[in-house]
C-alpha cells in the first residue's frame, strides 16, 4: 500500500530543487499534494508532471503562488488546498533563501531581513495558519526542512546558519507544546545540494575545483539530493513515524559527525 494514500500534503518551495523531489516523491506514495512556490509558472510545472506521472496510480497536484513570508499568503495557500482537496494532514515547510556566503560585516540588513523572513517568519505564519485546523481535524504533521548549517555552522553563512538554528529549536518546541494535540513537528537536516541555491551557498562559482572543497568536508563524498531529502521527509510525514515527533535528521553523508 502507498505510504501516504489519502493524505493531503502542502509542499513549499514546492518549484524546484528539494521541493520538487518531495512533491513527486509523496505524490508517488498516494498523496494528493499543494505545490506552493513564489514562482507559479514553476509550481504549476510540477503539479503537471505529477499528474501525468502519478495521477492513474498515485496521487495527484496541484499548484499555489505564495510567497511564505507573508501570512496573507499562508493563509491562501492553506484555504486553495482545503479547497482544492478537503483536507491538509502534512505542512512541508520547505522554502527558504540565503544570503551569498562572504564575511558577516559584508551582510546588509535588507539581506539578514529576507533570510529571517523567508527561513524562520514562515514557520510562524504555518503555525499560526495550519495549528488550528490541524487542532480541529485531530492531528497534523509538520515537517521542516532545516539544515545541516544549524547544528555545524560554516563560516560566511553566519545568518544563514542563524535562520536553521532557530528553525530546528523552535520546531523541537513546537513538538513539545503541540503533542497533546497530536501534531508532530520533525526536521530534516540537508547537507549542501545542487539546487539553484548552490553557487550562493559556496560563495564562488560552480566549478568542479570549488565543489571538491566542499565535498572534502562530507564523508560519502558527495552531495544531498532532492531524493535523498524527500526519502527522509516520506518517512517523517508517514505513520510509520506516528511516535517520532520533535526530531531532526541529518541527511548529510555523515557532515555532522
Amino acid at each position: 500500500m502507498a505510504r501516504l494514500a489519502g493524505k493531503v500534503a502542502v509542499v513549499t518551495g514546492g518549484g524546484s530543487g528539494f521541493g520538487e523531489g518531495i512533491a513527486h516523491t509523496f505524490a508517488r506514495e498516494g498523496a494528493a499534494v499543494m505545490v506552493a512556490d513564489l514562482n507559479l509558472e514553476a509550481a504549476e510545472r510540477v503539479a503537471a508532471a505529477i499528474r501525468e506521472q502519478h495521477g492513474a496510480t498515485g496521487g495527484t497536484a496541484r499548484a499555489v503562488r505564495a510567497d511564505v513570508a507573508r501570512g496573507d499568503d499562508v493563509a491562501a495557500m492553506r484555504d486553495a488546498t482545503l479547497a482544492a482537496f478537503g483536507d491538509v494532514h502534512i505542512v512541508v515547510n520547505n522554502a527558504g533563501t540565503t544570503h551569498r556566503n562572504k564575511p558577516i560585516l559584508e551582510i546588509t540588513e535588507d539581506e539578514f531581513d529576507r533570510v529571517y523572513a523567508v527561513n524562520v517568519k514562515s514557520i510562524y505564519w504555518s503555525a499560526r495558519h495550519f495549528i488550528p485546523h490541524f487542532r480541529q481535524r485531530g492531528g497534523g504533521n509538520f515537517v521542516n526542512v532545516a539544515s545541516t548549517a544549524g547544528i555545524r555552522p560554516r563560516p560566511g553563512l553566519v545568518w544563514y546558519n542563524g535562520s536553521k538554528g532557530a528553525v530546528i529549536t523552535a520546531s523541537k518546541a513546537m513538538a513539545a507544546e503541540l503533542g497533546p494535540d497530536n501534531i508532530r513537528v520533525n526536521c530534516v537536516n540537508p547537507v549542501i545540494g545542487a539546487t539553484g541555491l548552490l553557487e550562493q551557498f559556496m560563495g564562488l562559482p560552480d566549478t568542479p575545483e570549488n565543489r571538491a572543497r566542499f565535498l572534502a568536508t562530507i564523508p560519502m563524498g558527495r552531495m544531498s539530493t532532492p531524493q535523498d531529502v524527500a526519502n527522509a521527509c516520506l518517512y517523517l510525514a508517514s505513520d510509520e513515524a506516528a511516535f517520532i515527533t520533535g526530531t531532526c535528521i541529518e541527511v548529510d553523508g555523515g557532515r555532522c559527525v
